[in-house]
């Protein structure tokens, strides 16, 4: 079947949706990124494993997002300032299959751009979270997670944060442009609550785990800078000021994170190593997230010092505190989200204490950051309790020292052959 023709859509609008189908392409690409740099510093018998659940998440959340996600993130208000309708006729199921007026078969080309460029952001969320779980998740479990946890927790949280006209942190004031709530806060405190779930890996402790392969996760770290040009940039969804103000800090914060860990890792340990300049890079992303719009580059610059410095000291806090987070999802993505939520109520331009002299703005995204935080943390352990208890999330012991990938999965991630 053939869709209707297109509507006579003016020169601006044309351009913007162009824009946005760009940006959803590159952050899609994001995904693959998390993949390779996630599965270059797992062990080589868990890489398969590791970058499985990546494409998993791409391929789950992309059917959720069409089937009802895209109408509980965006649809008319179910329970105001939370949660959509999945069965709204204008945006939600029966629009995106193609079954109500105005659907996918008489296409609005700005919603429909809209709605895919959003569902790369559900995608890489729940894809972020799986760092944390690395070399001990059984790959089933891990998509009945993802399933449950992106229904319950990511879709209504991308209404309250995203849904500009109707979720109560945009209404209240709250400025989260790109996803530093609904993204790394929301991914980074889940990611926390399943590493308590399912606990240490065998052996654990600092230096014990070593990346497999570090040119694997610094070509993972450059597609996710590459792909979050078009996650920053193309949140305003139009090509206008605010798109390359955004576009400019997210090339200065990770620019200037990579500096700040490595200063603190000299520091430290004594060298500045190429994994810590890739985990910088993704520190100043993640941080200038939520605020790319609203920062002069200056600012953000100052940002992504302070953010690469911070994540660089935080990543060891799970060896203090006795939570084995492996791949530092908490450390970079939850740290990292709330510095640059945070620096919003303090430095943000026309809204933040140093321009106005209130701390209104801080406390508003104090309050969201905290809200989504505890509501993902609380979710996810619950679900991923529930699971480990029926089903099993964790695979034993023997099979981790064994290697995940070929016990799950049948594969060998470099199959050498032996003389």
């Amino acid at each position: 079947m053939l869709l209707t023709a297109a509507a006579d859509y003016d020169a601006a609008t044309s351009v913007n949706s162009l824009w946005l189908l760009v940006a959803a392409a590159l952050v899609l690409l994001m995904t693959p990124g998390v993949a390779f740099f996630y599965g270059g510093m797992v062990k080589a018998k868990s890489v398969i494993s590791m970058m499985m659940m990546s494409f998993g998440a791409m391929a789950l959340v992309g059917v959720l997002w069409v089937l009802y996600g895209y109408g509980l993130a965006f649809g008319t208000p179910l329970i105001p300032g939370i949660v959509g309708n999945p069965f709204d006729g204008s945006i939600g199921l029966t629009s995106l299959l193609g079954l109500g007026e105005g659907g996918a078969m008489d296409p609005d080309l700005p919603g429909l751009a809209f709605a895919g460029f959003q569902a790369t952001f559900a995608i890489i969320t729940v894809a972020l979270i799986s760092g944390a779980i690395a070399d001990r998740a059984k790959f089933g479990a891990w998509i009945v997670f993802a399933a449950i946890w992106v229904t319950l927790v990511y879709f209504p949280v991308a209404f309250m944060v995203f849904n500009l006209a109707e979720g109560w942190a945009p209404v209240w004031g709250v400025n989260d442009f790109a996803g530093g709530t609904a993204v790394h806060i929301n991914a980074g405190a889940a990611a926390l609550a399943l590493a308590l779930v399912l606990g240490k890996r065998v052996g654990f402790q600092k230096g014990i785990q070593k990346p497999h392969n570090v040119p694997l996760t610094l070509l993972g770290a450059a597609l996710l800078w590459f792909g979050w040009f078009g996650f920053n940039a193309g949140s305003e969804a139009a090509v206008d000021g605010v798109a390359a103000i955004a576009w400019i800090n997210t090339l200065a914060a990770p620019a200037a994170a990579i500096l700040g860990w490595l200063i603190v890792e000299k520091i430290k340990d004594g060298k500045p190593t190429a994994i810590g300049a890739a985990s910088g890079a993704v520190a100043g992303l993640v941080a200038i997230t939520p605020a790319c719009n609203i920062l002069t580059p200056f600012w953000a610059i100052v940002l992504g010092i302070l953010a690469g410095a911070v994540c660089a000291i935080a990543i060891d806090l799970k060896f203090k505190l006795g939570f084995d987070d492996s791949l530092d999802v908490v450390g970079i993505h939850l740290v990292g989200g709330l510095i640059g939520t945070l620096y919003i109520g303090i430095f943000g331009a026309g809204i933040g204490l140093i321009d106005t002299g209130s701390f209104e703005q801080l406390w508003k995204q104090f309050a969201a950051a905290f809200v989504v935080m505890v509501y993902s943390f609380v979710m996810a352990f619950a679900i991923g309790w529930i699971i480990q208890k029926t089903m099993g999330f964790r695979i034993t012991n023997e099979d981790e020292v064994a290697g995940v990938d070929t016990i799950v999965h049948g594969e060998e991630g470099y199959a050498l052959e032996t003389v």
